[in-house]
């Protein structure tokens, strides 16, 4: 069973950063591509970022610049860096992975940037 949790979610002031994590089991990870969306109320989830298999990564324009997605194929990990943060990208944030065609989601992790 695929399971995704994330942390290191956090209420910061505008212009300042947190890193998000998000561990995985039950796959092998290192062949996956990973995703970070987000959900704002009354909003639909947007794709912030991915990184493939390979380590080559994608941004939503809105977060590029600011953002940065890594991975660690040891522990089974992917971040998000996220500095500047901004009021706007308040939100909860997602890891994702689609395993055998299915999307596996964790439980959310709350970021709240206050201006």
């Amino acid at each position: 069973q695929v399971h995704l949790r994330e942390s290191g979610g956090g209420v910061v002031q505008a212009g300042e950063s947190l890193r998000l994590s998000c561990a995985a089991s039950g796959l092998n990870f290192r062949i996956y591509a990973l995703n970070w969306y987000r959900q704002s109320p009354g909003k639909q989830r947007e794709l912030v970022a991915t990184i493939t298999s390979g380590g080559s990564s994608d941004y939503a324009d809105s977060v590029k610049g600011r953002f940065t997605i890594s991975r660690d194929n040891v522990w089974n990990k992917v971040f998000l860096q996220m500095n500047n943060l901004k009021p706007e990208d308040t939100a909860i944030y997602f890891c994702n992975v689609r395993h055998r065609g299915t999307d596996f989601w964790g439980q959310g992790t709350q970021v709240t940037v206050t201006s």
